[in-house]
């Protein structure tokens, strides 16, 4: 067929690993995988990670990450084979004929050169327009995009514009050589949802009137759902359903499609909440040393026990900070702390060894917040020994328990970090602060960096493991569907004030502020045109 741009066939890619002292061994990424794509036309990659979407994704610039090698098919760019193709033939055809969005922006550009120097780099470096006409092919993308001042947000540095639009920006970049192909490698994952909506619109907007076809991967099938034409679910390297977008969303036919579909469909129904509140907030305002404006103002919120609180709002609301406060790493300037009954110091070295004990912290990385070279019953057993004194066998068997406790099983006691998945790294962080037996654990995004199977399973451990240790939680998210699924109260908050504070199905349930019906209607949702239909609603006008 002529408007076939990219056809991929029997695709298998591979990579070697070198054991210590051990021979080298092939092993297989990709097994097989067959698609083809229109001009102009979007096609979805979606699937949890190792799944081989980005792999797959780059192989349309011939182009392994990391040492992966294709291995073997062909991958056919406008009807010739670019595997066939030499050195100097796909260095034209990269960030020529393909270009490619990566997931962070921010690590992607050079903070020493303007934006519009970066944009327009490798048009006029392959001879594709002049200085002159790359810049107004520039601009006229960054008005196409929806960015702020179109004429001069070029001559900003990278640190001086949003994440949400130098996401935007890194578009343009891509779309100012006039690409045949674009491959959107995760663009929306880092983002807040009121941002990523934004740029989302944008993406969307640039395709139609560009006319470029592109690879969107992600493994939000939500997302993915707004801006493709067609879904190709994968699993392990190989395909496991590809289809239209209506009949992905709406028809799935494999188990693992469904499960996707339905993912965040727990039920949680809650317990009344305890008279007398474990953790108090009252009046809390506090900044950071050198600042002259508070990021947080007056903040005052309640968890009581075995419940949990939901505090939601975009980068820069405070939510972190107000963690921060709460295990004394930020000392507030007003306000006090209250827990079990007792006030908290405003410094973590003058607290008790029961107020650490008893209010733990889970973090949103789990690669950085533990020691690589520390083994999982090393990791999990210092909280044993420093708050319980347990050793030997007596804490080896108490680490034990808890490896049960988290569904993982007693056989990772002796493994280390790097051995482990994404998921299984987060439950170790999990198992690390029950062995504190705490009341109250501060969950700052410990799903944000996770598939949403992975992340659907730790919201199911998390509710299992509140049921059996009566523990609270303080749920740090920007995730809506997080919040509507595992939260008892929630704390919206906006630019270091909590704007709407309650019950789970008051603060869900209208007449809404200005902010939460924005932070509400931006939760992308999986319906087909649901992106349209928001669009529409914000600018009056159809999309």
């Amino acid at each position: 067929m002529d408007d076939i741009l990219l056809d991929v066939r029997d695709l298998k890619i591979g990579a070697t690993v070198y054991p210590a002292g051990e021979a080298p061994k092939d092993f297989t990424i990709v097994h097989g995988v067959s698609f083809k794509l229109a001009k102009g036309k979007v096609l979805g990659l979606i699937g949890e990670s190792g799944a081989g979407k980005s792999t797959i994704g780059l192989s349309a610039m011939a182009y392994g990450r990391g040492g992966v090698r294709i291995t073997g098919g062909q991958v056919l760019l406008n009807g010739r084979d670019i595997l066939a193709e030499g050195p100097q033939g796909l260095r034209a055809l990269r960030g020529g004929e393909v270009t490619y969005v990566a997931q962070s922006a921010a690590a992607a550009f050079n903070p020493a050169m303007r934006l519009i120097d970066q944009v327009v780099e490798t048009t006029v470096r392959r001879g594709l327009a002049d200085r002159a006409e790359a810049e107004k092919r520039a601009v006229d993308l960054f008005r196409q995009l929806g960015l702020p001042n179109p004429e001069t947000i070029g001559k900003r540095y990278p640190h001086q514009v949003s994440g949400g639009q130098l996401q935007r920006v890194m578009t343009a970049m891509a779309l100012c050589p006039r690409p045949s192909l674009v491959v959107f490698d995760e663009p929306t994952t880092a983002l807040d949802v009121t941002t990523q909506i934004d740029v989302l619109a944008a993406i969307k907007k640039a395709i139609r009137e560009t006319g470029v076809a592109a690879l969107y991967i992600t493994h939000d099938l939500a997302v993915v759902a707004q801006v493709s034409d067609e879904i190709m679910v994968l699993k392990s390297g190989q395909t496991v359903e590809h289809g239209d977008v209506r009949q992905i969303i709406e028809a799935p036919r494999e188990d693992y499609t469904r499960a996707l579909v339905s993912v965040r469909s727990i039920d949680h129904e809650g317990k009344p909440p305890a008279p007398d509140p474990l953790l108090q907030i009252s009046h809390l305002t506090a900044r950071y040393r050198g600042l002259r404006q508070d990021v947080l103002s007056n903040v005052s919120v309640e968890i009581a026990q075995g419940q949990t609180l939901a505090v939601v709002g975009e980068s820069g609301s405070g939510k972190s900070t107000l963690a921060r406060a709460i295990t004394g790493l930020l000392t507030p300037s007003e306000g006090e702390i209250t827990f079990a009954g007792r006030k908290l110091s405003d410094k973590l070295e003058t607290r008790s060894r029961d107020d650490l004990r008893e209010l733990q912290m889970i973090y949103q990385m789990a690669d950085v917040a533990m020691n690589p070279r520390q083994t999982v019953g090393t990791i999990i057993g210092r909280p044993l020994e420093f708050y319980f004194g347990l050793r030997g066998e007596k804490k080896r068997k108490r680490v034990q328990e808890l490896l049960e406790q988290i569904e993982m099983g007693s056989n990772f006691i002796d493994r280390y970090p790097a051995e482990l998945s994404g998921g299984q790294k987060q439950r170790v962080c999990i198992a690390r602060a029950l062995a504190a037996k705490p009341r109250l654990i501060i969950c700052d995004e410990v799903t944000s960096a996770l598939d949403p199977l992975v992340a659907d399973g730790i919201l199911k451990l998390l509710l299992n493991l509140q049921a059996q240790e009566d523990v609270a939680y303080m749920f740090i998210t920007h995730d809506l569907a997080t919040v509507r699924a595992i939260a008892d109260s929630i704390a919206v908050m906006h630019r270091g004030k909590v704007v709407r504070y309650g019950p789970r199905a008051q603060v869900l349930s209208p007449p809404f502020d200005d902010y939460t019906d924005l932070l509400l209607a931006s939760v992308p949702e999986m319906k087909v045109g649901w992106l349209e239909t928001v669009i529409e609603d914000r600018s009056g006008t159809p999309a």
